[in-house]
């Protein structure tokens, strides 16, 4: 980069340390930008912004549509600013692969949150790729701990793969359940419990007895799982997003999760793997942009695929052909 984009750079670094919010989502907008002298900028200023962050508590929050996932953020954000937190709350969802856009009623599914001058609401479009997303949200985690947000808090609104990407990216993973497990049990995909720090079933102010029921059942769930860590046995509770119910307790637990963590050394050993992991998405993420973007290659992929298609070459001759062609 040259001189002056050097100094752009370290302007717009100096206002995203400052807590300039029009400065952070100006370059959380560079870092989501394809165009190569924006990534190289977005990286430069990353790298600056590199020693400011780490600090802020982690969370991934996911849960089935319509467990009130949005409502329960904007109550727990709300109780946390209240207490003197500053709170970014971004967005992923993978769904929006077709369009490449994002989620666009976060501000207004999120009313108290919205306007909260110690909160901000991004959402992080995947661009196409569960590895886009961890890219992107992390960076944008990043910037936002940079910017003197304490609390992150990552709502996976997509299901599948994406509650994966979300728990690759935070520290502590709480999973929203519905009152009344019953079928909802059954349905549950095993590696989702296994990702969980904490089931909370919410909804509990109208459904009191199905949501101690509820909590029950998964209790006996979780029993026949091996913990990720000796640290730390996850935890399931009630809570009300509406009315606030039961968020102190689950905060409580978030911050005690952390300490626990830190104390044997498994946080910073967590967030290490999630680096390199990390590191590994972004290369994969590039070899697709060099596969899509190299003249040579694109001319030769159609004659590769109907030599393969016709049986004259195999899928490993084929991925030599293209390894060659990308100079591996």
């Amino acid at each position: 980069m040259d001189g002056d984009g050097k100094r752009r750079t370290a302007v717009t670094a100096e206002a995203v340390a400052n807590g300039d919010r029009a400065a952070l989502a100006r370059a959380i907008t560079l870092m989501e930008s394809r165009r190569p002298d924006h990534r190289a900028a977005a990286r430069d200023l990353l790298q600056t912004l590199m020693p400011r962050t780490g600090a802020a508590v982690r969370v991934g929050i996911t849960g089935v549509p319509g467990v009130g996932k949005s409502t329960a953020i904007d109550s727990l954000g709300s109780l946390l600013t209240a207490r003197g937190h500053k709170v970014a709350v971004l967005a992923v969802d993978p769904s929006s692969t077709r369009t490449g856009g994002a989620i666009l009623g976060d501000k207004t599914r999120m009313a108290r949150l919205a306007t909260d001058p110690d909160a901000f609401i991004r959402p992080s479009p995947s661009s196409g790729t569960l590895g886009g997303v961890a890219a992107k949200t992390r960076e944008t985690m990043l910037l936002c701990e940079a910017a003197g947000f304490d609390v992150i808090l990552v709502e996976t609104v997509g299901v599948g793969q994406s509650e994966t990407a979300v728990a690759d990216l935070t520290d502590f993973f709480l999973v929203l359940m519905l009152p009344g497990a019953g079928d909802e049990l059954q349905g549950i995909k095993k590696g989702i419990l296994e990702l969980a720090d904490m089931i909370a079933v919410n909804k509990a102010d109208d459904a009191g007895p199905r949501a101690q029921a509820a909590a029950a059942e998964y209790k006996a769930a979780l029993h026949i799982l091996t913990p990720a860590t000796s640290a730390w046995t996850p935890p399931v509770m009630t809570i009300s997003g509406l009315t606030g119910d039961g968020l102190d307790a689950l905060w409580a637990k978030v911050l005690d999760h952390r300490a626990r963590l830190e104390a044997t050394g498994e946080l910073a050993a967590k967030r290490r793997a999630q680096d390199a992991k990390w590191m590994w998405a972004l290369v994969d993420e590039r070899m697709h942009q060099k596969i899509a973007t190299d003249a040579a290659l694109r001319a030769r992929l159609p004659e590769i695929e109907r030599q393969l298609s016709g049986g004259i070459l195999s899928p490993d001759a084929a991925a030599d052909e293209i390894a060659v062609l990308l100079g591996l």
